[in-house]
């Protein structure tokens, strides 16, 4: 079971967001991604990286280490959307965020560049494993700002790494323990910035409503302002 929403939000006029999964018996591969505001064909960024993303998987599961693979295929997709935005005008800066979980039957692995996130989850307990590339994020780090002046900071947009707009791209990639959470949700930061996660998911989830749950989320994130795209998807941890 899955469950996955996408919003254009209350103020955008196109849905910049890109969410994408495959699943078999070996694995399963689940992304999100978040075309770059403001810059040209966000919305082309995300979708080709996401889709660049399953397909290397799909094609090298079985040759490459499956320690290996998230981040080969994060890179494999960096120079697809960048190679994308070289060689046409027309997508010249574009760039995206991106958030992906691979869980296979000896491993999970969750990979981000940019402010998508992904949060654990098991029993009342909502757990953030991502840690967002973004300035506000080394304002805290640093101390410059306390998590009170984060949440409404007039640069809470600006992220410090992309998909695409580098040849080289720098990755998080955390391994998680097998068993450790019972779901995993990953969404844009157009949920996030809207709606405490941690707060709003203080109860225990039962897999049959995890369709509902997103719906519910991005509802909650659009009455709190829904300023960006909004996209979720949540989902089990096993094979």
């Amino acid at each position: 079971m899955i469950g996955i929403k996408s919003d254009v939000g209350n103020l955008r006029n196109l849905n910049e967001d890109y969410t994408e999964f495959y699943e078999n018996e070996d694995f399963k591969i689940y992304v999100v991604a978040d075309g770059m505001g403001g810059h040209n064909a966000g919305e082309i960024a995300s979708k080709t990286a996401s889709k660049s993303l399953i397909k290397y998987i799909r094609d090298n599961f079985k040759d490459i280490n499956n320690t290996e693979i998230l981040r080969k295929a994060i890179k494999h997709a960096n120079l697809k959307v960048f190679n994308l935005a070289h060689c046409n005008e027309t997508y010249n800066g574009m760039g995206t965020t991106l958030v992906a979980c691979l869980i296979t039957k000896d491993i999970i692995q969750v990979a981000n560049v940019g402010d998508s996130s992904c949060y654990g989850i098991k029993f009342n307990k909502v757990t953030k494993i991502t840690k967002d590339h973004s300035l506000v994020q080394e304002l805290l780090d640093c101390g410059s700002i306390s998590k009170e002046q984060a949440i409404n900071h007039p640069q809470k947009n600006v992220i410090t790494r992309a998909i695409g707009t580098e040849e080289m791209v720098d990755i998080d990639v955390f391994d998680i323990e097998k068993g450790k959470f019972e779901f995993f949700l990953m969404c844009s930061d157009g949920l996030s910035n809207e709606i405490d996660i941690e707060e709003v998911l203080s109860f225990e989830i039962e897999e049959k409503y995890l369709q509902n749950i997103c719906e519910k989320l991005v509802d909650k994130a659009k009455i709190n302002g829904g300023r960006d795209n909004i996209t979720v998807m949540l989902f089990g941890g096993e094979v």
